[in-house]
């Protein structure tokens, strides 16, 4: 097992969900690092203006990273742009809003999917090669909402929830092949989540400041460089998280007093 702080300058990484927010910032904080990165999202044009927006220009490939085609596709271009791959970091995400009997069976699988099988699964596809890399890491971005649950949000708590099992047993499967795993568990960051629902509007309670994405992703490649194994970025989300652990039951009944206030008019 390698000791003492990991070296982010050379390295090669994989970002998923970097068209905005999150993602665009920890693909750019890692470029500014020295790391090759290979950016991935749906939108082509703003992947295009990413690229552009760094010096050296990052690699680039648009595409949907629920496709499993795709998926695959990608691994082989991270093998053969970059020459292997050190690092993936699953940014991609989404959620959908509603009461879990309200929403579709169509909604629930999307949101799993988007949330929890697509990262799994782009991770099970790069494990060869991230075993042939040096000093790799994987890094999947969870929530607080994983750490406790918050009504309306079923499906994404469900899912976040699950990646955080996921990295535990990666941490311990992988650590003889010096493989590290990072969970971070996001509070509100800037982001185009709200913009993005499946299905649903913003609920009342999650209307507060949010942490800069630029702020987020200083944490996050910081926390790869000192080979932490799950972070808290922000006072809100680390609040969130102590009372989840000590006090969850305050949680619950903040959470039932806004379900019974009628939403504020948009």
């Amino acid at each position: 097992m390698p000791f003492g702080r990991r070296r982010i300058a050379g390295k090669r990484f994989i970002v998923t969900g970097a068209s905005s927010g999150v993602g665009r910032a920890v693909a750019i904080e890692l470029t500014r690092r020295g790391a090759r990165v290979l950016a991935t999202a749906r939108r082509a044009d703003r992947l295009h203006d990413l690229a552009r927006s760094v010096t050296p220009p990052l690699e680039h490939l648009a595409g949907d990273i629920c496709d499993p085609a795709f998926r695959t596709r990608l691994i082989a271009t991270a093998a053969d742009r970059l020459g292997g791959i050190d690092g993936v970091v699953a940014a991609a995400g989404g959620g959908a809003i509603g009461r879990f009997q309200d929403l579709s069976p169509e909604t629930f699988a999307r949101i799993i999917d988007l949330d929890f099988t697509a990262p799994a699964e782009l991770v099970r596809a790069a494990l060869p090669n991230l075993v042939r890399g040096h000093d790799s890491v994987i890094v999947f971005i969870g929530s607080i909402l994983g750490l406790h649950p918050l009504p309306l949000h079923g499906e994404y708590c469900a899912a976040k929830a699950a990646l955080k099992s996921l990295a535990g047993t990666l941490r311990m499967e992988l650590a003889a092949d010096d493989v590290g795993v990072l969970l971070v568990d996001l509070g509100p960051t800037q982001s185009e989540f709200w913009d993005a629902l499946v299905v649903g509007n913003r609920p009342p309670w999650s209307r507060g400041k949010r942490m800069p994405a630029e702020q987020a992703a200083r944490a996050i490649v910081t926390a790869i460089e000192r080979r932490r194994t799950e972070i808290v970025p922000g006072w809100q989300a680390r609040g969130y998280a102590l009372v989840a652990r000590f006090m969850p039951r305050l949680i619950d009944r903040a959470a039932a007093r806004h379900l019974r206030t009628p939403a504020p008019r948009r």
